[in-house]
């Protein structure tokens, strides 16, 4: 591994190397906050997509590309001199002690629950502490990973099964009653309860120190495995999938089970 001094040095050269495309490449002289926006957001999947895979090379190298996002923003900030990458380091640097007093203070903290606890205090006093406890979850999240947000902030308050397997139960009863309004045929109650299942699911997910997002991830990339196995066995034969009975994709389904076990 490197010294400090060598990171040090690897993210100034960094930054000369921004400066530098800034002032002398067309492309990079022409971006902005905005046309930028577009790139971040993929090259934020594209990291999650190495951590999901667990890729240590390509994980270094998304990173790379995350990190030269934040840099060109707050290149992009320092031309109008509104902060540069110094106070983008300094915001951060003081936010992590001020957050972390069983660290750099007097608190203490003998477990990562407590740590979230003593988190969520602090996050609201940073906000003059009349925001709810809700607040600080964006909106704009994708709505399995804002469930999960929304109930580890409500877990920081006490707002929590006092055991874990309590959970199941509320898990029954909300497929009971989507199953209620599915026979009922009512396609807008059926909805919200799906919503409800789904709500519970996550929560004992959660419960149970599995993140929902990542593990249906993992069912996406297994699914679409056996599928593709599926798939390229079928064009073997001539045909089609439409062509396909259901029993014959099953055997092709199997097949591929048994092969990743």
């Amino acid at each position: 591994m490197h010294t400090k001094e060598e990171k040090l040095a690897a993210f100034g050269r960094l930054l000369d190397i921004l400066d530098e495309l800034r002032e002398k490449c067309p492309w990079d002289r022409k971006q902005t906050n905005e046309s930028l926006r577009p790139n971040t957001i993929e090259e934020t999947y594209e990291l999650c997509e190495a951590l999901m895979k667990d890729d240590q090379e390509d994980i270094s190298k998304e990173l790379g590309d995350v990190l030269l996002q934040v840099v060109f923003y707050a290149k992009i900030g320092s031309e109008g001199n509104h902060f540069d990458i110094a106070d983008v380091c300094t915001k951060l640097c003081n936010k992590l002690v001020f957050r972390h007093p069983h660290v750099f203070g007097d608190a203490k903290a003998k477990d990562a629950q407590e740590v979230g606890k003593i988190w969520e205090q602090i996050k609201r006093k940073e906000k003059g502490g009349n925001k709810s406890v809700l607040s600080g979850v964006p909106a704009s999240l994708p709505a399995l990973i804002k469930a999960y947000r929304i109930q580890d902030k409500a877990r920081n308050v006490g707002f929590d099964w006092e055991k874990r397997e309590q959970v199941w139960d509320k898990v029954k009863e909300e497929l009971h009653e989507f199953e209620d309004e599915v026979s009922a045929m009512d396609a807008q109650k059926a909805k919200e309860e799906f919503g409800d299942l789904l709500f519970s699911i996550i929560n004992a997910g959660r419960l149970y120190d599995i993140n929902p997002e990542n593990a249906l991830e993992l069912t996406n990339q297994k699914f679409i495995r056996r599928f593709n196995y599926l798939e390229e066995n079928t064009l073997k034969k001539g045909k089609e999938l439409k062509e396909m009975s259901l029993e014959e994709m099953d055997h092709y389904w199997d097949e591929a089970k048994k092969l990743e076990s």
